[in-house]
């Protein structure tokens, strides 16, 4: 089955708890897909059908570690 990576019905995109919530700056990424195959999706929110990053676990831990540490 082929899907389109912007469904969110499919994939279940959900914003980072790491985005802002003025709208500026938000990063979503796809729990879902991550459980079912071992791919760390993330896109930017503000174009849902433009390109995303497909990441590995470790990839995406180091990601959620530099949002973690990064000031604003």
């Amino acid at each position: 089955m082929n899907h389109d990576i912007a469904d969110s019905t499919v994939y279940g995109w959900v914003s980072s708890s790491y985005s802002q919530t003025n709208g500026g700056e938000c990063v979503e990424w796809a729990p879902e897909h991550a459980v079912a195959t071992g791919e760390y999706l993330v896109r930017d929110s503000k174009t849902p059908n433009g390109p995303h990053l497909t990441l590995t676990g470790d990839a995406f831990a180091g990601l959620v570690e530099f949002a973690r540490q990064a000031t604003v």
